[in-house]
């Protein structure tokens, strides 16, 4: 399975963008904005994902590995720029700087995560030039 993160909505306090599996949208994304000191979004790229205990929330999350400069990279539910430090917020909904129904496509992706055999990547696209 490949996971694409389309960024799209740049702002001062976040990046949004659409989030598909295997080219197919599955929900919206808000990650930290595009700016040269932490936090930040982290770089576009391919990365390989496996799935993990998260150590802050306490359950299993898609974890993003070896992104340089980084650690802890996970999916994870949150709703708003506060929610993150570097991590992949998803929602069902959009508006600027906020991603709603947080819990529920979490819920929608890790099922579908979960189903995956073999190996998960992650392709970054766009929103990679500090404001």
């Amino acid at each position: 399975m490949n996971i694409t993160v389309q960024r799209q909505w740049l702002t001062d306090l976040s990046t949004c963008g659409t989030m598909s599996l295997d080219g197919i949208f599955e929900c919206y994304t808000l990650e930290p904005p595009v700016r040269a000191a932490k936090p930040y979004c982290i770089p576009a790229g391919t990365y390989q994902v496996e799935l993990a205990m998260s150590a802050r929330f306490g359950f299993t999350v898609p974890c993003v590995l070896a992104v340089p400069d980084f650690t802890g990279i996970e999916i994870h539910i949150g709703n708003k720029p506060a929610d993150t430090e570097g991590c992949c917020l998803v929602g069902q909904t959009h508006i600027t700087d906020w991603v709603g129904n947080s819990t529920n496509a979490f819920n929608v992706l890790m099922l579908k995560v979960k189903q995956t055999p073999g190996n998960i990547s992650i392709t970054y696209i766009g929103g990679t030039e500090a404001v």
